[in-house]
């Protein structure tokens, strides 16, 4: 297995991840499958320029992907920033490292772009202390599918 950055929506990787962004939050909140393509092919930056999009890859399939991203995340904390968004492990793919394989270079790939800390929010507890983030605490995200959830940071 490989963690790649995703550079152009050219990859043969581009369209799993956009299967799995649009079953996943472009449902969710009403996003056109245009809009999330769209999304998806300006998040695909070489150098250290955000937003960036890495993949898990093994014999030519896409396992899993992150995201790491200057965009509010969660909107209604304008004040947090950078962030570690779009964690996600295909099904079939789960139970087989492949979420540790990806957390594990998020931090160099997080310096690589000049970052030095990160934040993501998410309903998983214990998962990502695993990896050196620290819980800060409950956060309000108004939707009604999570209304809140666990904020974490991560000094890089």
């Amino acid at each position: 297995m490989e963690i790649i950055r995703l550079e152009s929506a050219d990859s043969p990787y581009f369209e799993s991840v956009y299967d799995w962004n649009y079953a996943w939050w472009g449902v969710r909140d009403g996003i056109s499958p245009a809009e999330v393509r769209c999304t998806l092919a300006h998040s695909l930056n070489r150098g250290d320029r955000l937003p960036q999009t890495f993949v898990a890859a093994e014999d030519g399939q896409a396992l899993g992907m992150y995201q790491l991203s200057m965009i509010d995340d969660l909107y209604c904390r304008p004040d947090l920033y950078p962030w570690l968004i779009d964690v996600y492990v295909a099904e079939p793919c789960r139970g087989r490292g492949v979420g540790r394989a990806l957390l594990e270079t998020v931090p160099e790939n997080a310096r690589a772009a000049g970052l030095t800390e990160l934040y993501l929010y998410t309903t998983h507890a214990g998962l990502y202390e695993k990896f050196g983030w620290t819980y800060v605490g409950e956060v309000d995200t108004f939707r009604a599918d999570s209304p809140q959830e666990r904020l974490y940071k991560l000094e890089l």
